[in-house]
């Protein structure tokens, strides 16, 4: 969230997601905005426009996901056989994905409840690329209880919010007409 204006903070050129539009008079004109999730837009604030097929939807496909990616992965240990390569090669690849998807599951699940550290995220890059089965599987249990970093939303929208009201509450009259002491 952006602390100026209560927007969120997005890429610029980023397109809206489907169900980034608020229903209408849901919400205030003035004041912070939900921050849109991936896959979700803003239907985590209300649970509406479908929200829970969204979710379906988001564990069924991280599923098949990571079920294919473990038939991809098993075509290259196939790969890994047929060459010849001997059982400590073969051995140190699965301990390396295994390894690495436990380390992004880890990482990933973390993600949805606090913002990772940029700095951090970028040095991990390549360890949550070769564990990428262990972030869709995280992606996938984190979906079917909520949509995948909701709470974290939620929780600084409730923040933002709280903050707007405060600051619009202490300007309940216009400064310039505050009538002088004598």
């Amino acid at each position: 969230m952006s602390d100026e204006s209560g927007t969120p903070t997005t890429l610029a050129g980023s397109q809206p997601t489907a169900g980034s539009q608020p229903p209408s008079g849901s919400q205030p004109t003035t004041g912070p905005r939900p921050e849109p999730i991936r896959f979700f837009g803003t239907t985590w604030l209300h649970h509406d426009n479908g929200y829970a097929w969204r979710r379906i939807g988001v564990s069924a496909g991280s599923l098949a996901a990571a079920v294919a990616a473990c038939l991809v992965l098993r075509f290259a240990y196939e790969g890994l056989t047929l060459a010849d390569t001997g059982n400590l090669v073969s051995l140190l690849v699965v301990v390396m994905f295994a390894v690495c998807s436990a380390l992004a599951f880890r990482h990933t699940w973390d993600g949805f409840g606090k913002r990772p550290d940029p700095e951090r995220q970028s040095s991990l890059r390549g360890l949550l690329t070769i564990g990428f089965v262990g972030s869709l599987l995280a992606y996938f249990f984190r979906s079917l209880t909520e949509a995948p970093g909701e709470k974290l939303h939620r929780e600084e929208y409730e923040t933002a919010r709280e903050q707007h009201e405060k600051r619009t509450a202490r300007r309940t009259r216009n400064p310039s007409k505050k009538r002088r002491r004598a």
